[in-house]
């Protein structure tokens, strides 16, 4: 037996992230007294500025903007009470087929043994026991989503250390759900056209897909008051319109892909420290 308490750690591409995907898990297993590590890999400097600028717009100043998102995430993780924060600093790449995503010092051009050599160095020091990150399509096709996943799994196999990893996904049944909210808050809201609806339902996976459905209802309040505050990404963040009743109501389960055990947990289950305590 050691001292070394369990350890999660959350590898995503952005301020905001953290609590949108993991908010729940992340509060809840603080609350259990496991030590949780967030590694953020770029500085969201490609999120909207003061006002709801938008990059590319007079006035975007990306600087600004990372220091004003940083500022938001320290606030995300005192409210998820996250033992420990990283940053890897590398710039925003910008959505998919935007100028940034071939600049210099983005994300995206990072070489991935590059980046997967940082990380792999944090989760030498933090010894992780779980590792949760996106799939290999990053949910939805987001350049710097799709990059940290490439160099979490490739730091993975540097350290050999993890006894779980996961991927962040969501039921189709959830994500049909969440296209009738998005039309009940928006009635104006038009069809999508039949190859971004074609699009959309292929994000998340089938029900029975899923091996991991951790219920984190009780944090909700938690994930939905880090969401807020990244307060310059409120345009951006659908569920804030939801209020925190209905949020935790649409919200309060978090699932997972599991796809690295050492530990012989059966699947489903309803803990990613299933196996481990």
């Amino acid at each position: 037996m050691t001292d070394r308490p369990l350890t999660l750690m959350a590898v995503h591409a952005h301020p905001d992230d953290e609590a949108t995907g993991t908010g729940g898990v992340l509060a809840r297993y603080a609350a259990e007294g496991i030590r949780t590590v967030l590694v953020t890999c770029t500085d969201g400097g490609c999120g909207d500025g003061p006002g709801g600028v938008k990059p590319g717009d007079p006035g975007h100043d990306p600087a600004a903007v990372a220091l004003m998102r940083r500022q938001e995430l320290d606030a995300s993780c005192e409210v998820l009470k996250i033992s420990d924060l990283e940053m890897l600093d590398y710039a925003d790449s910008g959505m998919t087929g935007w100028p940034t995503n071939d600049a210099p010092g983005s994300f995206w051009q990072a070489p991935v043994q590059e980046g997967a050599a940082r990380l792999a160095e944090l989760m030498r020091h933090y010894r992780p026991d779980v590792v949760v990150t996106y799939d290999e399509n990053g949910f939805y096709g987001h350049p710097d989503h799709i990059q940290a996943h490439r160099i979490t799994m490739a730091a993975l196999e540097m350290t050999e250390l993890t006894p779980k990893v996961y991927w962040t996904t969501m039921p189709r049944s959830m994500m049909r759900r969440f296209g009738e909210i998005m039309r009940e808050f928006h009635e104006e809201m038009p069809e999508p056209d039949p190859a971004e609806a074609a699009a959309l339902a292929e994000i998340g996976l089938p029900d029975d897909e899923i091996t991991t459905w951790v219920d984190t209802t009780a944090f909700s309040g938690q994930k939905f008051d880090a969401l807020a505050a990244h307060a310059s990404q409120g345009e951006n963040i659908f569920f804030l319109k939801m209020g925190k009743e209905r949020f935790a109501e649409l919200m309060g389960m978090e699932t997972f892909v599991r796809v690295r055990d050492t530990t012989g947990s059966s699947v489903p289950e309803n803990d990613l420290f299933a196996g481990l305590r």
